[in-house]
């Protein structure tokens, strides 16, 4: 599982948005050889592959070099298989956001759900960004399973529950300037395409009026 921090190199009171990123389940494990934003591996199984390898850079490590067999070995050892994401339940997930983005008040910018991620662009909130992280995951999972359709929904728990389909936490740019905020929306729009997917619109993300 994911166990990320927030990256930030400014003053919080600078802060007008940011940039969230949320793990599907197995995306992006804590001791991933490429970096991590985490700070410990909390899941026993994992430790055997190395500490928590933390960066602090604001930037994508996703195409670093790295010892690929090692990762998708540390993979195989998940309790449950790594979510990935159809389009329906895709679609689940974007309802369930609407209406957390409803009761939240809060104004995106931009949303790509991928496959094992979800990228955000968001304004300052009155709630810090991990809550709002946290509830549009609580909320997007609720509506994924009204609808029948959580990806892990066959491998529950001895207690009967069903496993977050979320890597714990997120990954949390603070964006300071207008500038920042455009360059990031347009690199979340963007980024389907850069996957071989189509452009996303979601009736909740609003034009940016920085």
């Amino acid at each position: 599982m994911l166990v990320a921090t927030i990256i930030s190199q400014y003053d919080a009171g600078m802060v007008i948005g940011y940039h969230v990123i949320l793990s599907a389940y197995g995306f992006w494990l804590p001791n991933d050889p490429r970096g991590s934003w985490s700070t410990e591996v909390w899941a026993r199984h994992l430790r055997r592959f190395g500490r928590a390898t933390r960066v602090e850079t604001r930037r994508s490590v996703a195409d670093h070099d790295h010892d690929r067999a090692q990762r998708l070995e540390a993979k195989q050892t998940l309790k449950y298989p790594a979510v990935h994401f159809s389009g329906m339940q895709t679609r689940a997930i974007g309802r369930g956001f609407a209406k957390a983005v409803g009761d939240l008040r809060l104004k995106v910018y931009a949303c790509a759900i991928m496959p094992d991620h979800v990228h955000l662009v968001t304004g300052r909130h009155a709630r810090d960004v991990e809550y709002v992280a946290g509830f549009l995951k609580r909320v997007g999972t609720r509506r994924l399973n009204a609808e029948g359709r959580h990806p892990l929904q066959k491998h529950r728990r001895p207690d009967g529950r069903i496993p977050s389909p979320w890597g714990d936490d997120g990954w949390f740019v603070y964006l300071n300037t207008p500038d920042e905020m455009l360059q990031r929306i347009r690199y979340v729009e963007m980024n389907p395409v850069k996957e071989g997917l189509p452009l996303q619109r979601w009736p909740f993300v609003v034009p940016y009026d920085g």
